[in-house]
């Protein structure tokens, strides 16, 4: 569904992206990892429409994405930090987003699964910062988009939410929905993910299945793996 073709970009001297060539064309939870600074916030805000590229290719179901804006109506996402106006309620928070973008068809549910309910005529202002990601989240699920891009969306989330997080995207997955999970939780990576994404220096390092890169880097886990890839890009730096 999302393909990107010798992508580049820079901000001033610093070469964010480099010629980096990625396909998520497949259904199921793919995590994009990387270390701070290596791309990837970058990366998804290009495929968003919301960075625009030196040079390189961004298409969504087949079709180029520059200059269109109505591929985004099929994409839903979770940006890492909530960043909401202090003043508004949850309830307005909520009946905001609904008159720049009508007909959700998950908010009552989503409401109950991460029980806010009682949040809802709190101020953003009053409310904790895990309560504010599960609005974050709510704002994020409730137009059931086909692709949905999560970055760091376990930040701030009490272990009940976070189980409920958990069990709401393995039942996506199970549709046919196609997600991206930009996360530094890497037991949240191996217990979701089905393939992974590393990004270094701006380009993909690794593509493919958890099992396969913890064999070619011949460690016991996923953690010792990426430890290991940094390792030697340290030392090679």
């Amino acid at each position: 569904m999302i393909q990107v073709t010798n992508l580049n970009k820079r901000f001033k001297k610093n070469h964010v992206l480099r010629d980096l060539n990625l396909e998520l064309n497949q259904p199921g939870i793919t995590a994009l990892l990387g270390p701070n600074g290596s791309g990837k916030t970058t990366l998804v805000k290009s495929i968003l429409g919301l960075v625009i590229t030196d040079t390189g290719q961004i298409l969504y179901d087949s079709k180029e994405t520059k200059g269109q804006f109505l591929y985004r109506h099929q994409i839903s996402y979770l940006p890492q930090i909530a960043r909401f106006p202090e003043n508004l309620t949850g309830r307005e928070l909520l009946q905001l987003m609904k008159s720049i973008r009508p007909n959700p068809v998950k908010e009552e549910m989503l409401l109950n699964l991460f029980e806010l309910h009682k949040e809802l005529d709190k101020k953003m202002s009053e409310m904790s910062g895990g309560t504010k990601q599960k609005f974050n989240l709510v704002l994020c699920f409730m137009y059931d988009a086909p692709t949905i891009i999560l970055d760091e969306p376990s930040t701030g989330l009490d272990p009940l939410a976070l189980i409920a997080l958990k069990a709401y995207l393995i039942e996506e997955k199970k549709k046919g929905k196609q997600i991206l999970l930009i996360t530094h939780i890497l037991n949240l990576v191996e217990e979701l993910a089905d393939n992974v994404v590393f990004i270094l220096d701006g380009k993909i390092y690794y593509q493919g299945g958890i099992k396969e890169l913890i064999e070619k880097q011949q460690v016991q886990n996923l953690e010792i793996a990426i430890a290991n890839i940094l390792r030697t890009d340290a030392a090679n730096s």
